[in-house]
């Protein structure tokens, strides 16, 4: 951990938000890089929706587009919070939400996991699944799970 990024997913919610406090304090504190990952899941509008766009590609490249201007934003925000040295990656990956960010972990050989949790209880928490919560149990590094 001490030595290798730290690997922050966000879906850019208060929430996502919230956690990403907690990846740069740890990042300054053990003076590692962050990495934020964004990952886009198959859009509802290709069957469901009846999104007018001239092809599935179209709106895949506007969703990128998208989440690349998002991405950027956030690193302007977190840049003068850091220690001069550091760094801030981007990726934006498509699929899985669950298995993009455990495989951009192994890929990229976090030293940990920073994830904000959804906060789902009852019978909502049975409905949806929690992703960190799956990755908590599955990752090969540590997850902080943030509230």
């Amino acid at each position: 951990m001490r030595t290798r990024q730290i690997l922050c997913p966000t879906d850019f919610s208060e929430t996502a938000s919230h956690a990403l406090g907690y990846a740069i304090e740890m990042a300054n504190l053990y003076q590692v890089n962050i990495r934020l990952l964004h990952v886009m899941s198959k859009p509802y509008g290709e069957h469901h929706y009846d999104i007018v766009v001239e092809s599935v590609a179209e709106l895949e490249t506007q969703l990128e587009a998208y989440s690349n201007e998002k991405l950027d934003a956030l690193v302007k925000e977190i840049e003068p919070q850091l220690t001069s040295t550091l760094q801030v990656k981007t990726a934006v990956r498509s699929g899985d939400t669950f298995a993009q960010i455990l495989e951009d972990s192994i890929e990229s050989d976090v030293g940990m996991i920073v994830i904000a949790s959804h906060g789902h209880t009852g019978l909502s928490h049975m409905l949806n699944p929690n992703v960190s919560e799956k990755l908590a149990n599955k990752a090969k590094c540590p997850v902080l799970v943030v509230k």
